[in-house]
């Protein structure tokens, strides 16, 4: 991108502002007698985590090839969101592109945020309007690629990287499940680029709250000095840090997922009730079916509970895919229904 000034984008609040400095921060050592913190000194989990999550950044840095300096550690997704907008924003000036349909909370942390919302949806295929996109005038892009609800990845993500003139967020939520490069690879070419990631999808560790940004130094400095002090918690750091230290069972269960999808995508086909089955890069399928709203209670009654999206892609649901007797019962249970 020719002429990018991050200091441009960035609010002059934020520039001038002086982050909290835990006791941690002080001293980032593990050995020692504390009495810095006014941690209780009995338990197990009586002190507090390491700030920077310096040990899973090393981890993450080996295996991303991307440097730790590079990497911004939030708790989940949403707190890489909301610092985005708190950064970038002026609350009720500034405005955000979103393209819809894709995920929820970029639309509802904008709100929060009191950003305007500039909507440019997906074409009929699920992608970017790019002509409309970069007539707009925003401080941000969120691009979810492969996209929620559609499944499907953005296609002339780098011609928005090279014309828009500021941040463009690629959320890369479900990229282990596809096959093709991350835009990782990219950060050097693209100052205003953040690559979001998470510990929640292929990583299994959805209730650990655990979302990755990768983006250049500058911002990841400004992200760590906008964060709350202790943000992601102990536990999850350690959480995240076993996962990482068993590839081959990340691996094993990637495998399964993906011969998965193939599975459900060919069974489905066979249904009566279902018209449309999108395409998809992610561990789930967008369907179109005969009467979305019924087909979901029906399940519901039936205890399989999947996303009914009738209301952003019309007759749809998304149906994530599960272990293989859950999928087996979910087919069960629609071709039950068919007979109805």
């Amino acid at each position: 991108m020719n002429n990018f000034d991050l200091n441009t984008l960035v609010r002059p609040n934020i520039r001038a502002l002086k982050p909290y400095s835990s006791a941690r921060d002080e001293f980032p050592g593990d050995k020692g007698i504390f009495l810095d913190a006014n941690e209780n000194p009995f338990g197990k989990m009586n002190r507090y985590p390491d700030p920077h999550q310096r040990m899973l950044k090393k981890k993450l840095s080996e295996r991303k090839k991307v440097a730790e300096e590079n990497i911004f550690i939030g708790n989940g997704s949403d707190e890489v969101i909301d610092l985005v907008y708190r950064i970038f924003c002026e609350p009720s000036r500034d405005s955000v592109i979103l393209c819809p349909p894709t995920y929820g909370m970029y639309e509802v942390s904008a709100n929060i945020n009191n950003v305007n919302v500039i909507s440019v949806p997906l074409t009929g295929d699920f992608e970017l309007n790019i002509d409309e996109i970069l007539q707009q005038s925003a401080k941000c892009i969120f691009l979810c690629s492969p996209n929620n609800p559609s499944g499907n990845r953005l296609k002339d993500v780098e011609r928005v990287l090279n014309e828009f003139q500021g941040i463009v967020v690629v959320d890369e939520a479900y990229i282990d499940f596809c096959i093709g490069s991350t835009f990782l690879s990219k950060l050097s070419s693209y100052p205003n680029l953040i690559v979001m990631q998470t510990f929640s999808k292929a990583w299994a560790l959805a209730g650990a709250r655990i979302g990755v940004a990768y983006a250049g130094a500058e911002i990841v400095r400004l992200m760590d000095k906008t964060k709350p002090p202790y943000n992601v918690s102990a536990l999850n750091q350690e959480e995240a840090l076993k996962a990482l230290s068993k590839p081959q069972k990340f691996e094993y269960r990637l495998a399964i997922i993906l011969e998965q999808r193939f599975f459900l995508k060919k069974e489905l086909t066979k249904l009566p009730i279902v018209r449309r089955i999108y395409p998809s890069d992610a561990n789930f399928l967008l369907v179109e079916v005969t009467d979305a709203d019924k087909i979901y209670n029906y399940l519901v009654t039936k205890k399989v509970i999947v996303r009914n999206r009738n209301a952003v892609v019309r007759n749809s649901i998304r149906i994530t895919v599960g272990k293989p007797e859950e999928n087996r019962k979910l087919l069960e249970e629609l071709k039950n229904y068919s007979e109805i």
